[in-house]
């Protein structure tokens, strides 16, 4: 591992876990580094492979995934467990936390420059390495992503506060430049892939379809919709400027609960975006309410303000008329 990444602020970082948070610091700072070199660093984007839930590994998923773990297995972690491996990996014996890691999200993105991330949950380890996962998510000890795009940033929660750290490439600090992030609630935006559209429950499709029926319709404003692919990206553009996102399941095979895994991606973005002061549920209760039935179990997911999270679910009790 190269020199370690200062994180600037790191008081607000609970003393126990800051050498994990700042391993997570370094190994993205270097993630940052190879992604900003493109094709001069290789064939990042090439696939070799598919993870245990049958999606294509790009090249650049399994380095990242290589190298979180070597870094992490020099602190307290004892238990790994990551997107790109079937089973939970024990670190370090006697360490005290499990953590669970995206190590990089949207890497169909990385040939076509748009922002990709690393997503990540920290909990308390058991000593059974899975039930230390497959628990209620709000137990988790921290949550949090990185985002690699125009400026790399650590956005994150030790449950008091949402924050944001941003990465100085000059210094190679990460620095505290938004502290307590709150969602705003008057954005008109809505992230969803319509090309489901046909695939979609009714509450969904209902929903939708109030949203592009604009000022005329009973949400009584324009909405303009917005998708990136990259779960991360999303995240971060909500907790931004607002909006709510929405990735349910559907009706294809294997979509039932949507794609997004419950331990790494949405108990992590969940536990964000409520301590920004929104709300992430799976159309109708919350996230961090749900615990895993296994390692890489989904769920559907729905996030952003309240009221629009709130409206979701509403939709879900109308009758089927």
């Amino acid at each position: 591992m190269t020199d370690a990444a200062e994180i600037i602020s790191s008081d607000r970082i609970p003393a126990g876990l800051l050498p994990i948070v700042s391993a997570l610091c370094t190994v993205s700072r270097d993630v940052a580094r190879i992604i900003a070199r493109g094709p001069l660093a290789g064939a990042l984007g090439a696939g070799v492979g598919e993870n245990t839930d049958g999606d294509q590994q790009k090249a650049l998923d399994v380095m990242a995934d290589e190298m979180f773990m070597d870094a992490l297995a020099a602190t307290d972690v004892r238990f790994y467990a990551s997107e790109e491996q079937e089973d939970v990996e024990e670190l370090n014996p006697a360490g005290r936390y499990a953590l669970a890691i995206d190590p990089l999200d949207g890497s169909s993105n990385i040939d076509v420059n748009v922002s990709i991330g690393t997503i990540f949950s920290i909990f308390e380890a058991e000593e059974d390495a899975e039930a230390s996962f497959l628990r209620k998510a709000r137990d988790q000890m921290a949550g949090g992503y990185v985002i690699y795009g125009p400026s790399t940033a650590l956005v994150v929660t030790f449950g008091d506060g949402t924050m944001m750290f941003t990465l100085d490439p000059e210094s190679g600090r990460f620095i505290l430049t938004r502290d307590r992030m709150r969602i705003g609630d008057k954005s008109s935006e809505f992230a969803i892939n319509a090309s489901n559209y046909r695939h979609w429950s009714r509450p969904v499709r209902a929903f939708i379809d109030d949203c592009l029926a604009g000022e005329t319709g009973p949400a009584d404003r324009n909405y303009n919709m917005r998708w990136v692919a990259s779960l991360v990206a999303e995240a971060h553009r909500i907790l931004s400027r607002g909006g709510v996102f929405l990735y349910p399941g559907d009706a294809r095979p294997g979509y039932g609960n949507g794609r997004l895994r419950m331990v790494y991606e949405c108990a992590p973005i969940a536990f964000l975006i409520e301590q920004a002061g929104g709300r992430a549920t799976d159309g109708r209760a919350p996230i961090l309410d749900q615990s895993a039935g296994a390692l890489h179990a989904r769920t559907p997911l729905v996030f952003g303000p309240p009221e629009l999270v709130d409206r979701v679910a509403r939709y879900h009790d109308l009758p089927e008329h």
